[in-house]
């Protein structure tokens, strides 16, 4: 696995690049937006926002617009909104500053196996109605349409398709789709909800008051 770490400060980078290392990964260090846009296809994309040449915000787009690849952003951000439009805007988690290398560690592989499981042959197809997704090749297409979708995006759908129809609680969600130990506010899996409506269609994605969520097939049986 190869992973990309964009940090322009030394005194993290350095022995963040040191740490993966002796983890087994193979490392790229990019200190700048510039430097981390020309790097080319990776695993998994580490990135901190404060960059001295392009805004974090604006690399994390420019990559998630470029490929599927899972990013990490570091933010020294408190600010709750802040993070959830860095989901929003295609990131997989984040960590916040200052943060512990385990924990950190155990957000990188929490990230990647999602995806290898996502992309995993068995049972790759998934249908209901005019709605087809391919886990194997992260295809979705609806009424015969190819929808683009982040990684996250995708990977929420995909969740939700494994049991069509059945009602799927918030906790449920984010326990298999971010994290077992999510520390964050719920409110990311509303934005996600909310950009697949958008993407798809509104009525395909119910909300169960006060429990979770539910797809169903808009054409489907009443």
């Amino acid at each position: 696995m190869q992973i990309l770490v964009v940090e322009d400060d030394p005194s993290i980078s350095e022995p963040l690049v040191s740490g993966l290392r002796r983890e087994g990964f193979e490392v790229i260090h990019a200190p700048d937006g510039a430097s981390a846009l020309a790097a080319g296809a990776v695993d998994l994309v580490l990135l901190d926002l404060g960059l001295p040449d392009i805004d974090g915000r604006e690399v994390c787009r420019r990559l998630r617009a470029d490929s599927a690849v899972p990013i990490i952003v570091v933010t020294a951000a408190g600010d709750e909104l802040d993070r959830v439009m860095l989901l929003e805007w295609g990131a997989d988690d984040y960590v916040v500053k200052p943060f512990g290398f385990r924990e950190l560690l155990a957000r990188v592989r929490a990230v990647l196996r999602r995806v290898n499981q996502s992309t995993a042959p068995a049972g790759a197809l998934r249908r209901l109605g005019a709605l087809n997704l391919d886990t194997r090749t992260r295809h979705v297409d609806y009424l015969g349409e190819e929808v683009a979708l982040t990684p996250k995006e995708f990977d929420l759908l995909a969740f939700l398709l494994d049991d069509a129809e059945a009602v799927v609680t918030r906790d449920e969600i984010m326990r298999s789709v971010w994290d077992e130990h999510w520390w964050g506010s719920t409110k990311t899996l509303d934005v996600h909800i909310a950009s697949l409506r958008k993407k798809l269609a509104p009525e395909l994605i119910e909300t169960v008051r006060g429990v979770g969520f539910r797809v169903v097939d808009p054409a489907g049986p009443k």
